[in-house]
């Protein structure tokens, strides 16, 4: 609180009594005397715009969206100027808001795409004046493969053996693809029994047989069995030369490959030590995805984070409902996570084949 110069602190009630002829004035002076100067006049806001961007597979790569190309590529972040937004999922629609005026070009930050996914040349835009709708075309590195497609490689668990409708993961993983891009097909090819170096040997026949845009690989559950493998360890196993083999195949077809860590198995029924020889073999598995440069799926890592690992598993080895729920989710992080979880404070474009 502020005092005039002649108020006592020491005799306050006399103090005040002087006060009662200057209470109108303290009124309108300001402490320590002199008034105020009038503010100038507020500087006007800056004007900004929207406008709005729908980011879409080009399943044709002519950079326009065409009848048929229904697929859209939500999370991504597009850049106009000072203005940012993200596609929603379902519909890719990215509405860009706080861009000011001037020649500006659109871009995408390509820390935000999902793997695999290559960005389009800067579009110029005017604003205001330009379009109020953009599209923003991006493209995958498939050849001639079948847009939309994801074929799952493996042995009895891609089959889905244990399911109640004997169908695995395969329609819950398409639903949720199909929910978050708009359109996906899911197919499996699971031979009971396979070891990683027998599905190695018919990997370019089953690619000729399904053109998959993408090629979802879990293989060695059944390695395990093999006396070398088990008895002198994953070190002395096939495992990792096979997949190296498989991924190879799969680039050469131009379809792009999603490696899987190994499942455990259920800890009340299966041998003791099976899953540290998984967790053993699967360090080496990640480190095969970081040496290929492919997107890794921690489906182990999935399932340890789930709870109690019995309660996934209709046998010693092959999941439930539950169990293959908890793989439909853990491809799915795989395949449309964004490449980094850290996006660059400014745009750039990239090509190239990079997980």
């Amino acid at each position: 609180m502020c005092y005039p110069s002649s108020f006592d602190m020491r005799h306050p009630l006399t103090s005040l009594g002087r006060l009662g002829a200057v209470a109108t004035g303290l009124l309108t002076v300001a402490c320590g005397g002199g008034s105020k100067t009038p503010a100038g006049p507020s500087e006007p806001p800056v004007p900004t715009y929207s406008v709005t961007a729908t980011v879409f597979y080009d399943q044709n790569g002519n950079g326009q969206l065409d009848s048929g190309e229904n697929a859209r590529v939500p999370g991504v972040q597009v850049v106009i100027g000072t203005g940012t937004g993200t596609s929603a999922p379902g519909t890719g629609v990215a509405s860009v808001t706080g861009i000011r005026e001037g020649a500006l070009t659109v871009a995408v930050r390509t820390e935000s795409l999902p793997a695999y996914y290559e960005p389009p040349a800067a579009v110029p835009i005017q604003v205001p004046g330009g379009a109020t709708e953009v599209r923003i075309p991006l493209t995958l590195p498939i050849g001639g493969n079948k847009p939309n497609l994801y074929l799952g490689l493996g042995d009895s668990i891609t089959f889905g053996d244990g399911s109640s409708d004997k169908q695995g993961y395969k329609l819950k993983l398409q639903n949720l693809l199909g929910a978050h891009f708009a359109r996906a097909e899911v197919q499996t090819r699971g031979r009971s029994g396979d070891s990683s170096a027998e599905t190695a040997e018919v990997t370019r026949r089953t690619l000729r047989d399904h053109d998959p845009a993408y090629t979802l690989i879990l293989l060695g559950t059944n390695d395990w069995q093999d006396q070398v493998c088990q008895k002198q360890g994953p070190a002395a196993c096939f495992t990792i030369e096979a997949l190296r083999e498989i991924v190879a195949d799969v680039k050469d077809w131009d379809s792009l490959p999603v490696l899987a860590t190994i499942i455990p198995v259920n800890p009340n029924l299966a041998p003791a030590g099976r899953n540290t020889w998984y967790d053993d073999m699967n360090a080496r598995i990640k480190a095969l995805a970081q040496e290929q440069r492919v997107t890794l799926a921690d489906l182990n890592a999935e399932f340890k984070a789930a709870g109690s690992l019995p309660a996934l598993f209709a046998d010693d080895v092959h999941p439930n409902d539950a169990g293959y729920q908890v793989m439909a989710q853990g491809w799915f992080k795989a395949i449309s996570r964004a490449r980094s979880a850290a996006a660059s404070s400014s745009p750039r474009f990239g090509f190239g084949f990079r997980p």
